[in-house]
């Protein structure tokens, strides 16, 4: 006996390949963004950590009012929860002095917390339930937890591993590789390989986004943050209009 299943449009997107190619630049660029407003402009963590927020808060109550999917609105909400990640994170591992691994610990809590209360309430945290306003928060929420958490992770691995900017890019590149193989061969679930990948896009994106504008002492390439955000930026909106953005599918 066949059952009748109705699909509606979710507001995100269908997670494609040309999905996680837009992710990876936009976390790249919260990083050169965010180090741009903190530092190139002198305004500190704080004051970075507070200008992004509320931009963040303006884009999530847009993608929240919106009756249907649009892309360039998602990505603008994707790239302001990097930007203010990357300075929520610096803050409180440097300013609060609460160093990586006390910071990475903390929002790693914070992150499964917002997923257990999310899968508790509604019963999923796939992205294909994403269809309610309630849904979106949730979804938001845990996204901003997961950039925060990549932008300490990526600075722990390169700074205190020593692993520097290339091996810590290169340490994050391999995980997503095994998560792929995962994705195509394993049994494991879809949602959680999801997750596992958006969460490790981001510590890939803080170590790119180190190695272009960190000096070369440092281990970086010394790029201007400036003309790296605005590279980036211009990357993201060709892959926007390149990469066909359809919004994914929920099933009733």
């Amino acid at each position: 006996m066949k059952t009748n299943i109705e699909h509606t449009l979710a507001k995100v997107p269908a997670v494609t390949l040309g999905f996680w190619i837009i992710k990876i630049a936009a976390t790249t660029l919260g990083e050169t963004g965010g180090d741009a407003v903190s530092m190139s402009m002198g305004l500190g963590y704080l004051t970075g950590t507070a200008i992004f927020l509320v931009i963040f808060l303006a884009a999530v109550v847009a993608q929240i009012a919106a009756k249907e999917f649009r892309p360039f609105l998602y990505w603008t909400t994707i790239i302001a929860t990097t930007t203010v990640g990357t300075t929520l994170a610096d803050f409180a591992d440097r300013s609060l002095g609460i160093g990586y691994a006390g910071g990475s610990s903390l929002l790693f809590a914070l992150l499964l917390g917002s997923l257990f209360i999310w899968q508790r309430t509604l019963g999923s945290v796939s992205v294909s339930t994403i269809s309610s306003p309630r849904a979106e928060m949730f979804y938001w929420v845990t996204i901003m937890f997961s950039q925060t958490l990549g932008t300490a992770l990526g600075d722990w691995t390169a700074d205190t591993a020593g692993l520097g900017y290339t091996g810590a890019a290169a340490v994050f590149l391999a995980l997503l590789a095994v998560i792929a193989a995962v994705y195509y061969w394993g049994k494991v679930s879809h949602t959680l390989l999801f997750w596992a990948a958006f969460i490790l896009t981001r510590p890939l994106g803080a170590a790119v986004g180190d190695f272009l504008d960190k000096p070369v002492s440092a281990g970086g390439l010394a790029l201007s943050r400036y003309s790296a955000t605005a590279a980036l930026l211009a990357f993201i909106l060709a892959g926007i209009v390149m990469f066909r953005q359809e919004a994914a599918r929920t099933a009733h």
